[in-house]
């Protein structure tokens, strides 16, 4: 099974998608088939004064996520990505978790090969 890290505002496919990668409030964990999840809470990257984005890589990397949805990432947390092998579709905005997914299953969704935010975006 394929999983999927959602960059999210609550614990909810239905709540919305947080822009921010580093300090997004959590991350929804989920196969993107059968829509079944897990909630990965944030709280502690968003404590951060740096490294936010680092850490939060750290968490999807052992929830087992192989891709991930979000908004903006910054270059130190883009290369922890890369390094962990996680695929980054990026620019998404203004849709619920479900909008999100629901873009990535039909193909519709931004590969990133670079980051699109520079350090430290609140």
């Amino acid at each position: 099974m394929q999983k999927i890290a959602i960059t999210s505002e609550g614990p909810t496919l239905d709540d919305a998608l947080d822009p921010r990668f580093g300090r997004a409030a959590g991350f929804i964990i989920a196969d993107p088939r059968t829509l079944e999840f897990e909630y990965v809470d944030n709280g502690a990257g968003q404590a951060l004064a740096q490294g936010a984005g680092i850490q939060a890589a750290e968490n999807i990397v052992r929830a087992g996520a192989q891709i991930l949805l979000t908004g903006y990432v910054g270059p130190k947390a883009f290369k922890a990505l890369q390094a962990a092998g996680i695929k980054v579709a990026h620019n998404l905005d203004n849709m619920t978790v479900r909008q999100a997914v629901e873009r990535y299953n039909r193909g519709q969704v931004e590969w990133a090969g670079a980051p699109n935010r520079m350090g430290h975006g609140r």
